[in-house]
């Protein structure tokens, strides 16, 4: 496990080069490496030869070259691969590829919500309910939705360390807490 100080690190290392003047479409890059991330999560030979210290570093280097060709990554994408092959952090991929998603969803302006409903919305709901959270922050909004049940109904809107409780279950807790306090 790298400490979130290293991933952060790399990952706003990465979200400068990318969004920077000579950079590449930030979606693009998110998906390359995402493509690399499937690739590796896929192929525990592949892990364990990219972590071994008994592999050389330029056998290292070399696979690393040849799945980025074999999936068609851009030199950005690439390089930042192969950086994390030489300081050994590519183990670390899936936490960095995350952050460098958050870094990117910052720089352009987007706010995360995790939603929590009680039955699966529609789109239209969905998209009502990211217009109205965009309101309240100001910025876009990136919404994942999931289906939590025990809810009983209504919806939970996370925003960082914000929690807008719009379900049933948390009225019912607030109306149980009020009655015991009485």
């Amino acid at each position: 496990m790298t400490s979130s100080a290293i991933v952060s690190r790399y990952a706003s290392a990465l979200a400068d080069v990318v969004t920077g003047p000579s950079g590449m479409d930030a979606a693009q890059a998110l998906q390359q490496l995402r493509s690399f991330e499937a690739l590796l999560a896929g192929s525990v030979d592949l892990q364990n030869a990219l972590a071994s210290p008994a592999v050389a570093a330029a056998r290292k280097r070399a696979v690393v070259r040849k799945l980025a060709d074999q999936l068609g990554l851009a030199k950005i994408a690439r390089n930042f691969l192969l950086v994390l092959t030489d300081n050994r952090r590519i183990g670390a991929l899936a936490q960095l590829v995350d952050a460098f998603e958050i870094q990117l969803d910052e720089r352009l302006g987007f706010v995360r919500a995790e939603l929590s409903s009680a039955v699966t919305l529609d789109e239209r709901q969905k998209a009502g309910l990211a217009d109205e959270l965009s309101r309240l922050t100001g910025k876009k909004v990136r919404a994942r939705f999931q289906v939590e049940p025990e809810l009983i109904g209504g919806v939970i809107a996370r925003i960082g360390s914000t929690v807008y409780d719009g379900s049933v279950r948390g009225q019912l807790d607030t109306l149980g807490h009020k009655l015991a306090a009485e």
